[in-house]
């Protein structure tokens, strides 16, 4: 738990992996070229103190991941959203059971998601069913951009995916996250886009989409789905570190995400080992609007850092949270901090 000027803030990272991007693991050259692409984000956003060497960042040890999480990063809870880019990587890069086998360590920290490929087929209905009973999964990771074989990408309006989201359905599995974002060498754009969010969203509505990245950089495209689907969620991964580096350029993609979702829509995700949890607590629980955008944009409070930090994500995978980190009782009245969508019509 993070506590500033009197304030007890609930972490949860929403986010995070524990990844080999060695070169012993390295298929290919794709997979060599993965991880740099992931190691240049995060050296070009970072402060440069928190910076690894590249040997590091490719591998790092649990005793790494559990002080940087737990130990210096006011994590609460982690949530492990793996990508297994077995393409790219011998022993994929970043599996459930590889995430499975530290939390078995440390029950009380992590929250394992499991992952599916509508090009598995039936084979990967089953398998699905095998690691929700071994996990108790509450959530999946998608990756829309996957390769496999000569398939570089699929889309989630895909008949095969349709058969894995009712199973979810039918699993419990109510959390479904999806890469949606930024470019990551050598997956195709295109398959990054969050056009195909829209019908799964409506078909599904028992189910949460957490669209990871928030689309970047197609945030106009996201907002405007997501005002008009309810059980659409922004993850803030990629989007925390901007606060840095783009200060300005992160209060503009807050504040329109603010104003099309709110305050109850949004999840903190540092990345990790992209970023660190440290910095970013840290620096957002001290950011506001600056001064001259606030016309529009309005100011971020106590209680609007709170439930992007923590108490969302709680609220979605049912973690306690402590009396002394929720938010304040609003009153009825109360006006908001943030701009409001408009209604759509119908």
């Amino acid at each position: 738990m993070y506590t500033k000027d009197g304030e007890n803030y609930f972490i949860v990272d929403s986010h995070v992996h524990f990844w080999d991007g060695s070169p012993a693991n390295q298929a290919n050259r794709y997979g060599k070229g993965f991880i740099e692409c992931f190691y240049d984000y995060s050296r070009n956003l970072s402060p440069q103190e928190w910076v690894w060497p590249l040997e590091k960042f490719e591998k790092y040890t649990e005793a790494d991941l559990m002080h940087d999480l737990f130990e210096i990063g006011y994590v609460d809870k982690a949530i492990f959203q793996p990508t297994y880019l077995t393409d790219f990587f011998v022993n994929g890069f970043n599996t459930t059971e590889q995430d499975g086998v530290v939390a078995q360590r440390h029950p009380d920290k992590f929250i394992v998601n499991g992952s599916w490929d509508p090009r598995d087929g039936e084979a990967g209905l089953d398998r699905l069913e095998q690691l929700a009973q071994r996990w108790g999964l509450r959530g999946v990771k998608l990756y829309t951009a996957e390769w496999k074989g000569q398939s570089k990408g699929w889309k989630l309006t895909d008949d095969w995916s349709y058969r894995y989201l009712e199973k979810c359905r039918q699993l419990g599995i109510r959390n479904i996250h999806i890469h949606k974002g930024p470019t990551i060498y050598p997956l195709n754009r295109d398959a990054f886009d969050v056009a195909d969010v829209d019908d799964v969203a409506t078909a599904f509505p028992d189910l949460n989409f957490i669209i990871e990245h928030v689309g970047l950089p197609r945030l106009e495209d996201f907002c405007w789905i997501a005002t008009q689907e309810p059980n659409v969620y922004g993850g803030l991964a990629v989007v925390m570190p901007f606060i840095h580096t783009r200060p300005r350029y992160f209060a503009r993609v807050l504040g329109e995400l603010l104003y099309w979702l709110d305050e109850n829509r949004l999840t903190f995700a540092s990345d990790y080992a992209i970023w660190s949890p440290t910095w970013l607590v840290e620096k957002f629980v001290d950011f506001q609007i600056p001064q001259d955008m606030q016309d529009e944009y309005g100011q971020l409070t106590t209680d609007i850092k709170k439930k992007i930090l923590g108490l969302n994500a709680a609220a979605l995978y049912d973690i306690p949270v402590p009396e002394e980190a929720r938010v304040s009782p609003e009153p009825a009245d109360s006006g908001e901090a943030v701009g409001s969508a408009p209604a759509v019509p119908a």
